[in-house]
């Protein structure tokens, strides 16, 4: 099974700018997504960026969307990109990344499109993202 492991995470001032990455432990090219999620203590788990690894379709999340920026390069691995501008306070969170195999990268609901957890199976340890204002 594959193994997701990220890393970049880090302390940065309001309207800073990080990236975080995600290094598959093999190639998933395909019909498959990778997303970014992220988790702040009390809060739900949030879907925030998916890319298709195959067509390379992205979706972004209302609250980051014209400052996130999720891409992808295969190679032997797969690594995916979620570069974070304009940083906010409350983008303050642990960043998961997470792969979904065969299933679609959000879902469409009442509320909108949103990124399901429970359509992605395989998840990295997490990386802490804080931002200070």
């Amino acid at each position: 099974q594959v193994q997701l492991v990220e890393s970049g995470g880090g302390s940065v001032q309001a309207g800073g700018s990080l990236n975080v990455s995600c290094a598959a432990s093999k190639n998933i090219y395909g019909s498959n997504c990778v997303g970014w999620f992220r988790q702040a203590p009390g809060n739900e788990r949030e879907g925030v960026a998916s890319i298709t690894t195959g067509g390379g379709y992205t979706f972004y999340a209302n609250s980051v969307n014209g400052r996130f920026a999720i891409s992808q390069h295969h190679a032997e691995n797969t690594f995916v990109y979620l570069q974070m501008n304009n940083l906010k306070p409350e983008d303050t969170a642990v960043y998961y990344c997470a792969a979904s195999f065969g299933r679609s990268c959000y879902d469409d609901g009442p509320s909108g499109a949103r990124m399901n957890p429970i359509s992605y199976t395989v998840w990295g340890q997490g990386t802490q993202v804080t931002v200070s204002s």
